[in-house]
């Protein structure tokens, strides 16, 4: 044979085995456990109720250290105080209240959630006395009795003009400091209502169609002010236990509000809640908030079950759930309770399956194969795309690349131990050091042995959402194996 002819055949064989597809190697397939573990996400948890009306309740026995990092699952403080306490005098106000226990908490990564409201049952003057001198009508109530002249308490009139522009007012002066704000999980419209839960029936009992009328006007002062917030009405503007239709649930819907549920658990089996069906509604497109009575009371009724608090956690396909009593009392007597709820309370998006192929060559593409599910009873509401991270020796990131073809948003939903699982097959290049063979400028990428991480979050590859996996990072990136990247076939320089 030609000594010419031998060469090229070698050079042949050589060539076809550069180019021989990644496929050929063999694949790393993963299938990574559920750790188990509470899940501190955006847009759920546990809220827990620092200020519950009362001052004292419920935050009141923790030392400013204390930011409860024993509670699992716990992503939210729910600041919930009457409107004299924060502007005692027009234009003067205590923003301190909200601000110190609040950066508590802000300082350890967690967010916060408002409720200012205008009458109490405990406090005559839940809306700022000055407002009533200011001209505001009302009426005197007795707590439970309803309307009663030189009654121990005073209701404003919700839709008199002068209460409303200088309800407008304080909500201006609020918006500046939370609309918008990243730290703010939620803001209740609590301007009506015994407290804040916009029901009348034990104070000046308004019929439906004068509550409708309430909602309307005082959702769209809230609108004005918090464009960029999540709104929240209590479905006791529906009457406790109204049955529907929902007329004005119906309207914060169209609205873009959410529901929260305050009455979980104030009675006895079988009236333990009445409006899950209200939260079919909202569940699908905005979170979902529940509140069970004072654990105390609840219990002092015979109506309190961890079994049943699981259960309206699936019935509302709920994001947000209470922790109101004293934290941990309540942790202690629920534990068992509490870690079976954080494995379906809000989105828990799980890795099932991950397989990638053991080698790659820079600058060739390779395919990632993920199965990936939501084992929560709520769609994951910040959406996120999932990214694939390579960390070299030194844990330096070589190469950060996202899927931008599936929106974790869509993930459905479904019963325990049965969530839908969503299939994605992901294509993926490490380039060569400075240009890859298209051309384009990239990253330099040595050959060598990575790291593989995955994450679920922004498109330019900013985790966001935790997952319950093992090996994170502390950027919750989560290691899933290793690949090694060879040398390709081509490296042009510019």
């Amino acid at each position: 044979m030609p000594l010419f002819v031998r060469r090229s055949s070698l050079l042949a064989a050589a060539l076809l085995a550069c180019l021989a597809p990644t496929a050929r190697a063999a694949t790393v397939r993963i299938t990574p456990a559920d750790t188990g573990e509470a899940l501190v996400n955006p847009d759920m948890g546990w809220t827990l109720h620092f200020y519950s009306n009362l001052i004292e309740n419920y935050g009141s026995k923790l030392e400013p250290s204390d930011t409860l990092d024993d509670w699992p699952g716990l992503s939210t403080v729910y600041l919930r105080v009457p409107w004299s306490f924060l502007e005692p005098k027009e234009g003067e106000f205590n923003w301190s209240l909200l601000d110190t226990p609040a950066q508590r908490w802000i300082a350890k990564g967690k967010r916060i959630a408002l409720r200012v409201t205008s009458t109490e049952s405990w406090l005559r003057h839940a809306t700022p006395r000055w407002v009533q001198e200011a001209g505001a009508r009302g009426i005197d109530f007795a707590y439970g009795k309803g309307p009663q002249p030189g009654g121990p308490l005073w209701e404003p009139d919700y839709l008199d003009p002068v209460f409303l522009e200088k309800l407008d007012h304080f909500l201006a002066a609020l918006a500046r400091r939370y609309d918008g704000n990243p730290n703010v999980a939620f803001i209740d419209i609590g301007s009506f209502g015994l407290w804040g839960e916009g029901h009348t029936v034990y104070s000046s009992r308004l019929n439906a169609e004068q509550t409708l009328a309430v909602v309307q006007r005082h959702i769209a002062l809230h609108k004005k002010h918090f464009p960029r917030t999540l709104l929240a009405l209590s479905d006791d503007v529906a009457g406790p236990d109204q049955r529907a239709p929902y007329p004005a649930m119906d309207h914060a819907l169209a609205e873009g509000v959410t529901m929260r549920d305050d009455s979980i658990l104030v009675l006895p089996p079988p009236k333990s809640w009445f409006h899950d069906d209200m939260a079919q509604a909202f569940w699908p497109h905005r979170p979902v908030i529940l509140e069970h009575e004072h654990l105390g009371l609840s219990q002092g009724r015979k109506a309190w079950s961890g079994a049943l608090l699981e259960k309206s956690v699936e019935d509302y396909h709920a994001a947000y759930l209470s922790i109101h009593w004293w934290p941990r009392e309540f942790l202690a007597e629920n534990r068992e309770a509490i870690e079976r709820i954080n494995r379906r309370l809000g989105y828990r998006i799980l890795l099932k399956e991950i397989s990638f192929p053991a080698e790659a060559r820079l600058g060739e593409p390779f395919t990632v194969a993920t199965t990936w599910a939501n084992a929560g009873v709520a769609p994951c509401y910040p959406g996120g795309f999932w990214s694939l991270t390579l960390r070299d020796a030194n844990g330096g990131l070589a190469s950060a690349q996202v899927d931008e073809g599936f929106d974790f948003r869509t993930l459905p939903v479904g019963p325990p131990g049965a969530a839908p699982e969503q299939k994605l097959s992901s294509r993926f290049t490490v380039a060569f050091p400075h240009v890859d063979p298209l051309g384009t400028h990239t990253p330099p990428t040595k050959p060598g042995v990575y790291d593989v991480f995955v994450s679920v979050g922004m498109r330019d590859g900013t985790p966001v959402i935790a997952l319950p996996l093992s090996g994170h990072d502390g950027h919750r990136r989560y290691k899933v194996g290793q690949i090694v990247l060879k040398q390709g076939m081509i490296n042009r320089s510019p």
